[in-house]
């Protein structure tokens, strides 16, 4: 019964240490006698008891590596704190067995190394503007030395970028100068466009009025031609009418008669009008003036 019971517990040991299920994502490294055998994807697998040993487990998944902060010197020795997050991710499990001891040490430590060196060609402006290109610099150094570990390296991403206090008023001061010279640039055209909008309005308001003024005159001397043209029409009417009537039987004593009584009422005019008596030079031009009126009156009447 005790025999039985220890061949059950041997057997049970031999299975369980037989029997290996790697999970997805996963990769075992077998060796055989202390040498390197095969890797073990996902799935069940056998091993031989005491003679084959599960030396190394991987995962190959993407794994975000957290690097530490550093100073590094600038082109134009300022220095700056920097840190930053690698990902990478496990493409040869027997390389990232054999191929370094740590790799993950490994790989920390280039990034920081690759790091200093690359901030190190910059001005610290540069620094700030070309993030892009640190990044892309310090993951192609690490994925030419991480191709022997078996590691991938697939982004880094800086996360700070920390000046010292005195760099950082500095810059806070260039800023502020800089937006107070916009501010003062902006007022400055705002000014000179407001100037040249009231010229332009002014212009514009000045030609309306002269051509407002250019018209009205042109209206102005329009009308008063059509009225003399109105007048030279009706006088020149009327002195047809008068030369149709002269020409009527009678006509010629009609237009004496109207001469006669004009000279009598402008010289009764003139007697009223004026303090000074006004007597004509020669009083046969009256005396014929008012007989000729009378006989024609009479004349007229008979």
């Amino acid at each position: 019964m005790e025999i039985a019971l220890v061949l059950a517990i041997v057997a049970i040991i031999f299975i369980s240490r037989a029997i290996r299920i790697v999970p997805q994502q996963n990769a075992f490294v077998v060796e055989r006698l202390g040498k390197f055998d095969r890797t073990m994807t996902p799935g069940l697998h056998l091993l031989v008891p005491f003679i084959d040993r599960l030396a190394y487990k991987h995962s190959l998944k993407e794994i975000p590596l957290d690097v530490p902060s550093q100073v590094c010197i600038t082109k134009d020795n300022t220095q700056l704190t920097v840190d930053g997050i690698l990902y990478f991710q496990v493409t040869d499990p027997m390389r990232a067995s054999y191929g370094s001891s740590n790799y993950i040490v490994a790989i920390t430590q280039l990034a920081q190394t690759t790091l200093r060196s690359v901030i190190g060609r910059m001005e610290l402006d540069k620094t700030f503007e070309e993030r892009d290109a640190i990044n892309a610099a310090v993951v192609q150094a690490l994925d030419e030395a991480a191709s022997n570990w078996g590691v991938k390296v697939l982004r880094y991403e800086i996360k700070d970028l920390t000046p010292p206090a005195e760099i950082l008023r500095a810059m806070q001061a260039q800023i502020t100068a800089e937006r107070e010279k916009r501010a003062l640039i902006a007022a400055s055209e705002g000014r000179r466009q407001e100037q040249i909008n009231i010229a332009t309005g002014e212009r514009e308001a000045a030609i309306a009025r002269s051509e407002g003024e250019k018209q009205a005159e042109i209206n102005k001397a329009l009308g008063e031609a059509a009225a003399i043209t109105a007048v030279a029409d009706a006088t020149a009417d009327a002195i047809q009418k008068i030369a149709h009537a002269i020409q009527q039987p009678g006509g010629d004593q009609a237009v004496q008669l109207k001469v006669a009584e004009k000279a009598v009422d402008a010289y009764a005019q003139l007697a009223q009008k004026n303090n000074t008596m006004i007597v004509p030079g020669n009083m046969t031009e009256v005396s014929g003036l008012i007989g000729t009126a009378m006989a024609l009156m009479k004349g007229h009447k008979a």
